[in-house]
This record gives C-alpha cells, structure tokens and sequence, in this order.
C-alpha cells in the first residue's frame, strides 16, 4: 500500500518515479518519525507551500519556533525534509526533501510499534482528508460551475484478487502521474487533490479465507 501526502501539486533520499518526482518509501525510523501530529503537518505544509523557515512554519502551524525546529530536525534525520543552506543567520530555509512518501504495509508485519505507528498515520491521512474537504464545501457555491461540476467524490466496488487490486491502483496512479503537470502554466488551472482509498466491504468475513 502505499500512501502521499499532498504535495506541490496540492498541498506529496529516495527513487524517482516515470512522472519525475521524488519519493522515499519509509522504513521503520522515518514512518515513527513521521507518525506525530507537528510533524504530519511540518511536511504538508513544506510541500504545499515550499521552503519556509522554523519562524514561518510555527506560525502557520500556530505552535512555538522552539518545538518546529525540533521537529523539523527529526523530519530531516530520516531523509523526509533538509536545509536548504539558503537561509539568513540562524534562520534556516527548510524543505521537503522527497516529493511523496510511500510504504508497504508488509514491511512493519510483526514490529508492534511500526505497525502501530502506520495505524495512526493513516488515521491522521483521514482526518486530513475529512478536514480539507469540509473547507472546500464551506467555499464551494462561490466557485464557477466548470469547476463544481469537475470536482467532487464518487464510490464504486469491484471484485477482484489482491494481485488485480494492485494493478489497478498503479493503473490509477499512472494517470495521476500523466496529469500531474498538464495545466502547468495556464492561468486557468487550479492545484486539485487526488485522493484514492480502497478497503474490503465484507469486514465479517474470516481474512483468512482470503488469503
């Protein structure tokens, strides 16, 4: 499974993938690292805005310089932010190092606290997504049609093996991936989130019939 925070495109040392951006697929340190709410945000919010200071962050973030630099470090220990080298005195320039952040949930199997860890960072990736999307509804009778009728949510179900399933979101991720610049340099076009979440419908039946 594998999992972005909203990047430059939104708000997503490591492979680069065919669409030109960099990722990390996290390792036990970086996903325990990752795996708090300042730094959650530190990283979203280097992302989608670009390179800022500890001062400027801890005050988009409405917390202290002292506990953002910190945890900035710990971001940067793990490969997941660095200093740019391009800040004035004291006052680093920091940036998210990666453009996106994957794992592969069979990875943390049998490390209780990795695999705790991976639980809340997706629960955190839920709120982030309930969160976000409730601003845009606050917002959205101000937008142009075009635009309210190009976004929004929808839901489906197939029936297919893990393999297939697989497939099926590097398809969908391929996609993504062709579309991640398209509007680059048109006045018209807009930063638009892609979320993807797939999940079993049958929870009561035994996983291990599926095996």
């Amino acid at each position: 499974m594998g999992l972005e925070r909203p990047g430059p495109n939104d708000d997503h040392a490591g492979s680069s993938d065919h669409s030109g951006q960099s990722g990390l697929r996290l390792d036990a340190a970086a996903l325990k690292v990752l795996a708090h709410p300042l730094r959650s945000r530190l990283l979203s919010a280097l992302r989608r805005g670009g390179p800022a200071t500890a001062t400027d962050l801890a005050a988009d973030l409405e917390t202290n310089s002292g506990a953002t630099s910190y945890h900035l470090r710990k971001l940067e220990s793990v490969g997941l932010v660095a200093d740019t080298g391009k800040g004035e005195g004291k006052r680093r320039l920091w940036a998210a190092a990666t453009d996106t952040h994957q794992w592969v949930a069979s990875d943390f199997s049998g490390d209780e606290d990795s695999e705790t860890a991976l639980n809340w960072l997706v629960r955190d990736y839920l709120r982030h997504l309930a969160e976000r999307f409730g601003r845009w509804l606050d917002v959205e009778a101000a937008w142009p049609s075009a635009w309210r009728d190009a976004v929004g949510m929808n839901d489906d179900f197939v029936v297919v093996t893990a393999a297939q399933l697989q497939q099926l979101t590097d398809e969908i991720g391929e996609v993504v991936a062709r579309y991640r610049r398209a509007g680059e340099g048109d006045p018209e076009a807009r930063r638009i989130a892609v979320y993807s979440v797939t999940f079993p419908i049958d929870l009561d039946e035994d996983p291990e019939d599926r095996a």
